[in-house]
C-alpha cells in the first residue's frame, strides 16, 4: 500500500487531525484493524463507515449545555460545575464543555475524511459509505460553524506537518457554510440509490440539512431551500417519512364507552403518538380526561416513519450498526452512556433540564394539550411556585445509562423548515404548500389549523415542538431574533447576555496549540 494510504489519526482535537498513526481504529476495542488491513478486507469500509457514526456518538453528550442550556427554554438549578457558567452567558474560552464539543466534532471529521481521502478505493457496493462520510462531515462542521461561526474546514486527513496545518485558518461562516452545503450535495449523489436506514445518513436527511444549512447562512437562500424542501416534502411517501398521527376515527377508546371518542380521549391518542416519536410509551392510566401514567424508553418506537436520522443508543445490535453491547468481534464499539445524562429525567444534581417560567407560559395544558403531556414531566408541574423545578418528560430514563436515541432531524423539523423557506423574507404566507405543512404538524399536536402563518407565529411553533432537542438557540439565531429575545430573557432573570455570546468561545487550547493562527470571538 501506498504510504498515503496508511494515515490514519488518533486524537480528539484539532491537534490530533495533526497527529500520523497507523496502528488501531478505536483504541478501546482490541480487535481493530490498522487501516490497511481494514481496507485489504471485504467490509473495510463499512467498518470505517461504522466508526464515524461511532464517533459521532460522543458529540451529542454536551451539546445540551451549549445549546438548550444558554436559551430561553430550560435553565439551571445546580450550582455544581459548568452549568450555572452556560445558563447565564459566562462560559470562558478555557472551559471544558467548550473544547471537548469542539474536539468530538472534529474527531468525527477526522474519521469521516479517512473514507473521503481514500474514495478512489471503495468497491462500487460500498459506494455509500462515501456518501456518508461527505455527510457526517458536513454535519460536523455544521455543528461547528452555529456553535463557534469563524471555524476551520477541515477537508482531508492532516500530516504532522505545521505547514500543511496553516492552510486551513478560521474561515468566514459564509465560506463554511458554502462548504458544508457542498459536502452535503456530494452526498446526495452517492447516496441517491442506498437503501434507507434512520440510524445512517440517507439522501433525504442530505437534502433536508442541505435546506437548513441554506437557511442559516448569513445570507439565507430561501428559493434553494424550497427547492429542496418540496423535493422531500411533496414526494414524502417516496420516501417513508411522515408525522406519527392517528386519525380520530381510528382513536383508541381510553373510558367505557364503546361508542364515542371524546376530544378528550383523542387528544390523549395525539400524546402517545407525539411520545412514540422519541421511541417512549406510557404505563396504563386515564383519569379524568388525561392519561396519567409514565413514560419510559421502548426501544421497538425508535425505528419510525417520523424520524430521518438519529443516533442510536440502544443496548442492542441493530441494522448493521454496532451498539453497546455488540461483542468483541464488531469492528466498533459504541459508548454505553445515553446521548446526555443531562437531558434523562432527572439529570446531574436534579437541577440542568428545568423549563424556565418564561417557558412555561407557552407550554401549557391549555395551550398544548398534547405537547405538553409528552413533553413536560406533569408531576413536577406547578408554575405558581417560581422556586419549583420542571422537568422534561422526551428523555424519561432516570439515571446515565438510558436507551433513547438521540433524533438528529425528524420529519416535522423538515415540515416547519419548508414553510419557512417559503416565507421567505417576508413576514408571513397563504401559499397552500405552507399552510397544509404547518397544520400537519399542529393537527398533530391537537391545535386547530390555520389559514394564514407568520413568521413569528412559526418560531413559537418550533418553540413548542422541538424543546429539548437542542434546536431553540439556533432558531433564534436563524430567524434573526436572538438578541432581541435573549436580551429581554437575561434581564427578566438577572443573567449577562450580550450580542457576542450568541457564539461560543473558540477554544483556548485551539488557540494555543497555534499560537498567533486563531483569533478569539468577540466578547471573550
Amino acid at each position: 500500500m501506498k504510504k498515503i494510504y496508511k494515515k490514519l489519526i488518533v486524537g480528539f482535537s484539532f491537534m490530533a487531525l495533526l497527529t500520523s498513526c497507523e496502528t488501531e481504529l478505536d483504541l478501546s476495542n482490541p480487535t481493530a484493524l490498522s487501516l490497511e488491513e481494514l481496507l485489504q478486507t471485504d467490509d473495510g469500509f463499512i467498518s470505517l463507515s461504522n466508526g464515524v457514526l461511532d464517533a459521532y456518538q460522543k458529540i451529542p453528550a454536551n451539546e445540551f449545555y451549549l445549546t438548550e442550556l444558554r436559551s430561553d427554554n430550560v435553565r439551571a438549578n445546580s450550582e455544581n460545575g459548568n452549568f450555572p457558567a452556560f445558563n447565564s452567558y459566562n462560559v470562558d474560552a478555557n472551559n471544558g464543555d467548550v473544547a471537548t464539543y469542539y474536539s468530538n466534532n472534529m474527531h468525527t471529521i477526522k474519521h469521516a475524511n479517512t473514507i473521503i481521502d481514500n474514495r478512489f478505493l471503495v468497491p462500487e457496493s460500498q459506494q455509500y459509505t462515501v456518501g456518508e462520510a461527505y455527510f457526517m462531515r458536513a454535519l460536523c462542521h455544521f455543528n461547528l460553524v452555529r456553535a463557534y461561526q469563524n471555524v476551520p474546514f477541515i477537508d482531508k486527513v492532516l500530516d504532522i506537518t505545521e505547514e500543511e496545518a496553516l492552510d486551513y485558518p478560521q474561515l468566514p461562516e459564509a465560506e463554511v457554510y458554502e462548504k458544508i452545503i457542498d459536502d452535503f450535495k456530494t452526498s446526495i449523489a452517492y447516496l441517491d440509490n442506498a437503501e434507507q436506514n434512520r440510524y445512517r445518513p440517507s439522501k433525504g436527511a442530505a437534502i433536508v440539512l442541505a435546506a437548513k444549512a441554506y437557511l442559516s447562512q448569513p445570507s439565507p437562500n430561501y428559493t434553494e431551500a424550497e427547492l429542496l424542501l418540496a423535493s422531500v416534502v411533496e414526494n414524502s411517501s417516496s420516501y417513508g417519512y411522515n408525522l406519527l398521527y392517528t386519525d380520530r376515527s381510528n382513536a383508541i377508546n381510553f373510558d367505557e364507552n364503546p361508542d364515542e371518542i371524546t376530544d378528550a380521549e383523542y387528544l390523549a391518542n395525539l400524546v402517545v403518538d407525539f411520545g412514540h416519536v422519541f421511541g417512549n410509551e406510557i404505563s396504563s392510566g386515564y383519569t379524568d380526561g388525561v392519561l396519567d401514567g409514565s413514560w419510559s424508553n421502548n426501544s421497538g418506537f425508535e425505528i419510525n416513519n417520523e424520524i430521518i436520522f438519529s443516533i442510536a443508543y440502544d443496548l442492542v445490535s441493530s441494522d448493521n450498526y454496532t451498539t453497546s453491547d455488540s461483542g468483541l468481534n464488531d469492528q466498533v464499539e459504541t459508548d454505553s452512556e445515553s446521548h446526555s445524562f443531562a437531558m434523562t429525567l432527572q439529570g446531574p444534581s436534579n437541577g440542568v433540564n428545568i423549563a424556565t417560567l418564561d417557558f412555561l407560559e407557552v407550554m401549557t395544558p391549555e395551550l398544548q394539550p398534547v405537547r405538553f403531556y409528552a413533553s413536560i414531566d406533569a408531576l413536577s408541574y406547578d408554575p405558581t411556585n417560581i422556586t419549583n423545578d420542571t422537568f422534561n418528560a422526551k428523555f424519561p430514563t432516570d439515571g446515565e445509562i438510558g436507551d433513547n436515541d438521540w433524533i438528529v432531524l425528524r420529519y416535522a423539523d423538515a415540515l416547519l423548515l419548508y414553510v419557512e423557506a417559503i416565507i421567505g423574507s417576508g413576514d408571513s404566507t397563504t401559499d397552500s404548500r405552507a399552510i397544509d405543512a404547518f397544520n400537519q404538524v399542529r393537527a398533530r399536536a391537537g391545535l386547530e389549523e390555520v389559514a394564514n402563518v407568520t413568521k413569528e407565529e412559526l418560531l413559537a411553533e418550533r418553540r413548542v415542538e422541538f424543546v429539548y432537542e437542542n434546536q431553540r438557540l439556533y432558531d433564534l439565531v436563524r430567524f434573526g431574533v436572538a438578541d432581541e429575545v435573549l436580551r429581554e430573557f437575561s434581564t427578566a432573570n438577572s443573567l449577562n447576555y450580550t450580542s457576542e455570546k450568541k457564539y461560543l468561545p473558540f477554544p483556548q487550547r485551539e488557540i494555543d496549540n497555534l499560537p498567533n493562527f486563531y483569533l478569539q470571538n468577540s466578547g471573550y
